[in-house]
């Protein structure tokens, strides 16, 4: 960065050999830095957003990997710059002038290097733009700016002023995936960046604190949100961006004005659409079909939407069709003036030159260069030459000579490539044979050959078809041939392995069956014994299948080699059983050495909580298995992914192959440690010819050499290797890697598309060893031209060869049955024919010679041998039917179960009457009863909850006795008077009313300050919060839930809404009971109904014999119809369908009977069913019935009509009316019962549409069960480990709280004890009385430790020293020299009470007691405070495994929910409900849409308006309480103010009053002292006594300080003189000082022995000096303390003389010694 205030030079460059990322090498080892050299790169990284810059009109440069490739058009030369921080590279942008360019770096902290053109110096280096990686950099129109534009997570936007590699702005465009970012080229302060479902509008705001980016983010508005991949800003300040649908969207300040489409609604582009350019009045777009397009810009600058459509439709003024399989994602212009020619990127592995002069001479687009577009599938090299051989899932199979960096040929099929293998020379000599697999399970050999002199050709190179074969119903994944190239095994995703045998033609052996989709196959090496075939799948199993032999295999119906042998493994993960080993090996080390560290400096070991393990982890799915290869016979070497990386594993197949894989344990027996690849698995890994170099391909697009001693499986020599990042380090896995067969070479290709060939030698020694520049092309073989091409496969739904075999046999079974069954028919019409004619000579026979019908049976022994043989046969049919003989038993008992057992109401099925609808109940089951067991509390629990509450009580308790006993009798105070005064009785009574007077006060007192307590009581601690607030926010949190949706990753699911097999099956259990209540419930309506209908019909048949009786009246004229009377059908009354009469059971009899007398044989064969007999009888007797009944009525009515006849004429029409009434009565009650029937229709149908939905819930949920079921164990672990952590963590809060418990009564104790100290104090100071006569002496024997005698337990020893140094207020005066030592003896003074004497040795008896008390209980504290500081580590370890426990548990729940989620759930859903639409119509895919209830919809919406308005009120009450808050805190604060000033004026008053400040409540509470008022009284008699004797000793006084004046005169006099004589010190210091120095500059002249001669001399004169004025010294210290104690006591002693500022001398405390220190005697000496 440039120093502030210090441009950057023009000139100044970085050196670029310093900047580029260089290979990783061991340090230590010997290998090469140079090991691979970069030779050329044949990929190209289309996929990637604008990854195509145009430098000048020749060069184009692009991002491949870990390098910047300048591609020249014209000559296809390459140059590389490669990426500084070895992560890759991000974006690349090109400087206005083209002189520069920009490389955006990714990795940690990436830099910006901008580049110098053609030079490639690097001139600028730009840091901290972003976290991990660029999106987009980008000039603006000058060049003088730069935009860059940071990947997730931070998304940062940066504006540089890179010329002084400066930052300008900065800000966060946005949190989610950017695509681009451009200055606007109109106005230099506008910016737009897009990505996904965004655009934004950015514009450089001048503001008060200075500039600012100041963003707009675009809105959809009614329009679907859309991924924008490419826009241009507009003169007039309008953006015009792309669509993934195809249009365009005319932005108008942060809106779309309006969307653009072609006419008739028909899209601009079909896919992504991209406007990128404005030229001559058109807008120009290109889109991904391949299609570029001119709008009239005119007319979209005043484009406006309709009233019914946002859309305009206009049609383009110029379009140019690029070519087929073409998709467009970016392109750039030429760097020459006034050019039409554009460069494009195709995103389908091309770039494009393209002329945009839409003119009739306008050039057809031409295809600069083509490669494989997305990721390498297949790659390989030639066994003879330098070819390569690469194909991918763009469908071409390329050939390319990386000797002369050139694509020789490229082949276009109908499938994407999957895999691809070289045959070796022992399969081909010419080594122009290649095997390629393809999506669609087809394998093709493709011949490579050179066509020069073929008749008719060009001498190109030309891949021809030999062979096409489809042994696989899934892509192909693995090629590989047998070590002699007799059989060639392909492997594919179906999970099988096929293989042919090699020759002319590939002829099909059979296949074998895997447990998974197969990943990698490989042939044993010649070193092993037999050949065999290593099968690795891709989820960790490998199988082993020796060598196929077409002789002894025979395989007819199918090619499955069912009887080939084989051997599995399965692997089983052991890098968390490593990992601990690790774990607990470094422990055990780290103790070692802290226990030799301990035992040196003979420290004590501290106890520490040991962390737990980690953890023992199954990973669940199993890690991928990459790659690996033989080591020996049943030995293979395993590099697994995921979970499992960062080793290789050693494994072997188990003997016990007769086992399950969870039987047999596989696992490896030895294990390799991969150096920094923990989280960068090896992906694949080959070996050169002599097996000295292992080159692995890493996940994160490395390159890893290892060096090897061939002759070591076991890859103990894998220590040191070379590491070089090649591809990109997000995507670009390294997939495949090939040594050339000369081992020149080293060639890769990875998942970006890259391909990179690198030279395996320097390159001037490579050039040296090779003697030709071009790879050899095989010839083509003999007859080639002769031969006809190939049939190939292009349906990729044909069938596979096994297929084909299958269908052409089971067609031979089909026509081996039907040739059977036909010569069974002819042989029996044969016998049959036979046994006719042989009848018609029996009759044509005479009578007597005719054989009888018993002659012609066959012979008992024959048909007893047939009934044999039938039996026989039977039994071998039941015997091979027995399975489903049984399982068609047990579904016929679950029928009959169903149908009979468990159903509760018979099937009822009620018919309308006018109409054809009828309504049947519901089979309904009984309810299965689910028990689900209550989880009880744990009494552990509750009864370690109730501890804390005895052990308060217990507390409490202790507290309380405690208090009991500390009021003990404190030591009295021992008051001595030598006389009373009598008080007179005024005072007396004074004193009463005194007393009377201060009990009111404190009474007084003692309320206010209850009141006060009660006030504190209630006031609020300073972090104190609301209770309301509290469990108002308690509430919200437990229901607010997590408002992600179920299927993010990250949903945390609420503790009630977790689930378990329990509560599911609860659930299920509900819901049964819920359908089956709906369906009683309907049952109950349609059986109502039916009763109904029955009430009906007796109504009806009442109606209708009313009705024949007035018929019976009328003539017969004037009689109706009748309406026909409704019948019952068997279905509604089933109950009544199988009840049995007498009649029926005696029409049985008779019907058995007989049967049992036919004897006709015909009529026994054909015979029916007794009861569909009597069925058929009864029906016929009820037909009878009803004809009699009819007769009957018939004549009835014959006979009423001749009496009708005879009435009168008046009647007729009253029975008329009766008539008519009674149909209409008749007619409505049935329409009323139709009605009723439609509503319960209706209901029923509604019932079914619930019921199906209920069935599916029951479905899902019993799903769900299963999934529940399958972790429930583990969770029981969890939550059971989780609740022994709890457990535990409050077994430590409870000892915690009892050990602070227990800390808090010690320091009360503590207290309490120092408390009787400062009393014993007290009352010793009390003891002592007014005069204190004897108060030094008693205070030193008060305060004097002595020897104490202990009670001591029997072994200890007798402690005979004594510490006397734990006193401060021990004195040192020589007044108390005869008390020192243990044998001084303690007396009573004369003239003090020996009772008081005796008190303070009491007193002091009770001072040491407390002082032992108080050190033991400081003991006691110490203790105490190491067990909580124990307890405190302990729970702080537990709550971090409680933590971890949780989080264990949370993940559990978190992948049940995930699992749960995948669970497929039917919503039946209309049309109209679907608001989910891309492009105008649903699309098919609805796996992204979210299917809500429209009742939840609005409450949602409902509760979102509802949310607002509390969040306006929270707001209100929010502002209202802080700005009583602010008048709150004011107001305190002026009674704080106020208070402050009262306390002053209080303090004032009362040092007016009483000269100092005193406690108003004790003066308040003063009562009356009879003691005081004698002292006072005393005191007065002694004042005036004392008055006398002062006045005497004023006059001593006045003595004495004449005598200490003429003393100080004279001593005034001394200090001058020695003054005097320290300035002649001085002086001659500072002689001494000039001569010293004037005697350095003439050492060299002057002889040693004048200099110290002269030193002797002046050392002389020095100490004589000191002598002298030592000897002062001890004068003036003699008199100063002459005479000191002849000073009256009253008289205090003078302030000591200060010293003097000579640092040598200093005065001592005692006379009689030296003023001079040892260390300054010999300084000044030494002078």
């Amino acid at each position: 960065m440039a120093a502030e205030g210090k441009p950057l030079c023009e000139d100044m460059y970085y050196k670029y050999e310093q900047l580029y990322s260089r290979p990783f090498i061991t340090p230590g080892s010997e290998i090469p830095e140079n090991l691979l050299n970069l030779s050329h790169s044949f990929g190209y990284d289309c996929r990637r957003r604008a990854n195509l810059r145009l430098l000048d009109e020749r060069t184009l440069t692009f991002i491949a990997g870990q390098m910047v490739i300048l591609l020249d058009i014209s000559t296809k030369q390459q140059k590389y710059i490669r990426s500084c921080s070895g992560c890759g590279i991000g974006s690349i942008g090109v400087h206005p002038s083209h002189k520069y360019f920009v490389v955006a770096e990714k990795g940690k902290k990436p830099i910006l290097i901008i580049y110098e053109y053609p030079s490639l110096k690097a001139h600028r280096i730009l840091r901290d733009g972003t976290e991990y990686a660029f999106n987009s950099v980008n000039f603006n129109s000058d060049g003088s700016l730069l935009a860059s534009l940071g990947s997730a997570p931070d998304y940062m936007l940066t504006l540089w002023n890179w010329g002084q590699e400066e930052v300008m702005l900065r800000c966060r465009a946005i949190s989610q995936e950017v695509y681009r970012v451009t200055f606007s080229p109109y106005n230099p302060g506008l910016l737009t960046s897009s990505g996904s479902g965004h655009i934004k509008f950015w514009r450089i705001a001048s503001t008060f604190t200075g500039l600012k980016l100041e963003g707009l983010i675009g809105h959809f508005g009614k329009m679907a949100a859309t991924d924008i991949e490419g826009y241009i800003e507009l003169p007039d300040g309008k953006v015009v961006s792309g669509s993934n649908w195809g249009n365009l969207l005319l932005w108008d300040g942060n809106c779309i004005k309006v969307e653009l489409c072609r006419k008739g609604g028909q899209c601009c582009h079909t896919g992504v659409a991209q406007p990128f350019a404005l030229e001559d009045g058109q807008l120009m777009t290109l889109g991904s079909d391949g299609m570029i397009r001119g709008w009239d810009y005119e007319r979209i600058c005043n484009a406006e939407s309709s009233s019914e459509s946002s859309k305009f439709e206009m049609e383009p003024m110029n379009e140019m069709i690029v070519g087929r399989h073409v998709c467009l994602s970016s392109i750039v212009k030429s760097s020459l003036p006034d050019s039409t020619v554009w460069f494009a990127q195709d995103s389908n592995g091309a770039i494009w030159k393209l002329d945009l002069s839409f003119t009739y001479s306008t050039p057809d687009p031409e295809c600069l260069i083509s490669f494989h577009a997305g990721p390498i599938k297949g790659l390989d090299v030639s066994k003879k030459s330098h070819l390569m051989a690469t194909t991918a899932k763009d469908r071409t199979v390329r050939i390319f000579d990386f000797l002369a960096k050139t694509e020789l040929i490229s082949s276009r099929f109908n499938q994407g490539g999957t895999a691809l293998h070289w045959a070796p020379p022992s399969v081909n000599y010419s080594g122009g044979l290649l095997v390629t697999g393809f999506e669609d399970g087809v394998v093709r050999l493709l011949e490579l050959f050179d066509s020069t002199g073929l008749h008719n050709n060009k001498g190109d190179t030309r891949i021809r078809l030999k062979q096409a074969f489809k042994p696989h119903n899934g892509p192909v994944t693995s090629i590989a041939y047998e070590r002699d190239g007799k059989i060639l095994a392909t492997g594919s995703s179906d999970c099988t392995v096929f293989f042919f045998t090699v020759g002319e033609k590939y002829e099909p052996v059979g296949f074998v069956q895997v447990p998974e989709k197969v990943q990698i196959l490989q042939w044993s090496p010649h070193s092993h014994h037999e050949s065999s075939l290593l099968i690795m799948c891709q989820s960790g199993h490998v199988v082993e299948v020796p060598c196929p032999d077409n002789n002894t295999l025979k395989t007819t119906k199918s090619y499955q080699l069912l009887e080939l042998p084989r051997r599995s493994f399965c692997f089983k993960s052991i890098k968390s059983r490593i990992k601990r080993e690790e774990e607990i090996a470094r422990r055990q080390a780290f103790k070692v050495k802290q226990q030799q560290e301990h035992q040196e400096h003979q420290v004590p070991e501290e106890e520490k909580i040991d962390e737990e393990l980690p953890p023992m982890v199954v990973p669940n799915p199993r890690s991928p298995l990459h790659c690996g290869f033989y080591s020996e016979p049943g030995q293979f070497w395993l590099s697994m992914g995921g979970f499992d990386s960062g080793f290789l594993y050693h494994c072997k197949f188990s003997e016990r192959q007769d086992e399950g894989p969870d039987q047999r344990h596989d696992e490896p027996f030895d294990f390799l440690t991969v150096p920094n690849a923990d989280d960068d698995p090896i992906c694949t890994i080959t070996f050169n010819s002599n097996r000295q170099l292992m080159l692995c391909g890493m996940h994160s697009g490395s390159i890893r050499v290892f060096p090897l001693d061939p002759n070591n499986h076991t890859l103990t020599s894998m220590q040191a290797y070379w590491d070089l990042s090649v591809h990109d380090s997000n995507y670009g896995q390294l997939r495949h890697i090939c040594c050339s067969y000369d081992d020149q070479f080293v060639l890769t290709a990875g998942d970006d598309g890259n391909i990179f060939s690198f030279n395996l030698f320097p390159h001037e020694k490579l050039q040296k060893g090779l003697s030709r520049n071009r790879a050899m092309v095989p010839s083509p073989r003999d007859g080639l031209e002769n031969e006809d091409l190939a049939q190939d496969i292009d349906d990729p739904a044909v069938d596979s060869i096994e297929m084909v075999r299958q269908k052409l046999e089971k067609a031979h079974l089909s026509q081996e049955a039907e040739k059977k069954k036909s010569e069974k028919r002819k042989r029996l019409a044969e016998i049959q024919n036979m046994f006719n004619k042989l009848l018609r000579d029996n009759n044509d026979l005479p009578e007597h010679s005719r054989l009888t019908f018993a002659e012609l049976q066959l012979n008992e022994c024959f048909e007893e041998e047939a009934k044999r043989e039938k039996t026989r046969k039977i039994r071998e049919v039941q015997k091979q039917m027995s399975w489903e003989e049984q399982y068609s038993q047990i579904s016929l008992k679950k029928l009959q179960e169903w149908f009979n057992g468990y159903s509760e109401f018979d099937k009822v099925t009620v018919f309308a009457i006018r109409n054809d609808h009828r309504v049947s109940t519901y089979h309904v089951p009984a309810l299965s009863l689910v028990q689900i067991p209550q989880q009880n509390g744990y009494s552990s629990t509750s009864n370690i909850e109730a501890a804390p509450d005895e052990r308060r009580k217990s507390r409490d308790q202790t507290l309380k006795d405690n208090s009991e006993t500390d009021e003990e009798d404190l030591p009295q105070v021992l008051v001595t008077r030598s006389s009373l005064v009598k008080l007179a009785d005024r005072q007396i009574e004074r004193l009463k009313k005194a007393a009377e007077k201060a009990e009111q006060a404190r009474a007084k007192i003692e309320k206010r300050k209850q009141e006060w307590d009660n006030l504190y009581k209630e006031k609020p601690k300073k972090n104190c919060e609301d209770p309301d607030d509290v469990q108002a926010i308690c509430e919200a949190k437990e229901k607010i839930g997590d408002l992600k949706l179920k299927t993010d990753k990250n949903f945390t699911v609420p503790k009630h809404l977790r689930m378990n097999p329990d509560k599911k099956k609860a659930e299920m259990t509900e819901l049964e009971a819920n359908i089956r209540e709906k369906q009683i419930e309907i049952n109950r309506e349609v059986v109502a109904l039916r009763d109904s209908k029955l009430i009906l019909l007796s109504k009806l048949r009442a109606e209708t014999k009313q009705f024949e009786k007035v018929q019976s009246l009328l003539p017969s004229h004037l009689q109706r119809h009748p309406p026909p009377i409704p019948t019952i059908h068997p279905e509604e009354i089933p109950d009544k369908r199988l009840r049995c009469t007498r009649d029926i059971l005696a029409r049985y009899r008779v019907l058995r009977e007989q049967r049992l007398q036919w004897t006709d044989i015909r009529e026994q064969a054909e015979g029916i069913n007794l009861l569909t007999h009597l069925e058929n009888e009864m029906e016929g007797m009820d037909e009878e019935d009803d004809m009699s009944v009819l007769s009957a009525a018939g004549e009835e009515e014959e006979l009423k009509g001749e009496e009708a006849a005879e009435l009168s004429k008046e009647m007729e029409s009253k029975l008329v009316f009766m008539q008519d009434l009674l149909l209409e009565k008749m007619e409505s009650m049935v329409q009323k019962f139709d009605r009723e029937h439609l509503t319960c229709l209706q209901k029923v149908q509604m019932l079914d549409w619930k019921l199906k939905l209920g069935n599916l819930r029951q479905l899902t949920l019993y799903q769900e069960l299963l999934l529940l079921k399958e972790v429930d164990k583990s969770e029981e672990i969890m939550e059971e480990k989780l609740e022994t952590r709890v457990k535990e963590e409050k077994k430590l809060m409870y000892k915690l709280e009892e050990c602070q418990e227990q800390l808090d009564l010690k320091y009360q104790d503590i207290t309490k004890l120092q408390e009787k100290e400062k009393a014993v104090r007290k009352a010793f100071q009390a003891s002592l009385g007014e005069d204190k006569k004897f108060e030094e002496y008693l205070t030193k024997v008060f305060k004097r430790k002595i020897k104490r005698t202990k009670e001591q337990q029997p072994g200890e020893e007798e402690e005979d020293e004594e510490d006397f140094d734990d006193y401060e207020n021990w004195d040192d005066d020589d007044d108390w020299e005869t008390m020192e030592g243990e044998d001084a003896v303690e007396e009573c003074p004369p003239g003090c009470d020996p009772k008081l004497f005796e008190h303070v040795l009491r007193l002091r008896e009770r001072r040491l007691d407390l002082e032992d008390l108080l050190i033991e209980e400081r003991k006691n504290v110490d203790v105490l405070e190491k067990e909580r500081d124990s307890l405190a580590k302990k729970l702080k370890s537990v709550k971090i495994y409680r933590k971890a426990a949780e989080d264990d548990l949370e993940q559990v729940n978190r992948e049940k929910q995930q699992k749960i989620n995948q669970l497929d759930v039917v919503v039946p859903l209309r049309l109209h409900q679907i608001e989910f639409d891309i492009r105008g119509q649903v699309p098919l895919d609805l796996s992204l849409a979210l299917i809500l209830n429209k009742t939840e919809l609005k409450r949602l919406q409902e509760r979102v308006k509802q949310l607002e308005i509390d969040k306006n009120q929270q707001t209100d009450i929010y502002n209202q309480a802080r700005q009583q808050h602010i008048r709150l805190i004011q107001e305190r604060k002026d009674k704080n103010t106020e208070i402050q000033m009262r306390q002053k004026n209080c303090n004032q008053l009362m040092m007016r009053r009483f000269g100092r400040e005193v406690d108003l409540e004790v003066l308040q509470t003063l009562s009356g002292n009879r003691t005081v008022e004698e002292l006072k009284q005393e005191i007065l008699l002694q004042e005036a006594a004392h008055a006398k004797e002062i006045k005497q000793w004023d006059i001593k006084v006045e003595k004495a300080r004449g005598v200490l004046m003429e003393m100080t005169r004279s001593n005034t006099e001394r200090l001058l003189c020695l003054n005097s004589l320290f300035e002649q010190k001085k002086e001659l210091e500072q002689k001494l000082d000039a001569r010293q120095k004037k005697i350095g500059k003439q050492l060299q002249d002057c002889s040693r022995r004048d200099d110290r001669k002269e030193i002797l001399d002046l050392q002389e004169l020095v100490r004589r000096q000191s002598q002298q004025m030592e000897i002062l010294s001890r004068e003036i210290s003699l008199l100063s303390h002459k005479g000191g104690n002849m000073l009256p006591t009253t008289q205090t002693k003078l302030p000591p003389l200060a010293p003097l500022l000579n640092p040598t001398i200093k005065y001592l405390r005692k006379p009689g010694k030296p003023n001079f220190r040892s260390s300054d005697r010999k300084a000044y000496n030494q002078m």
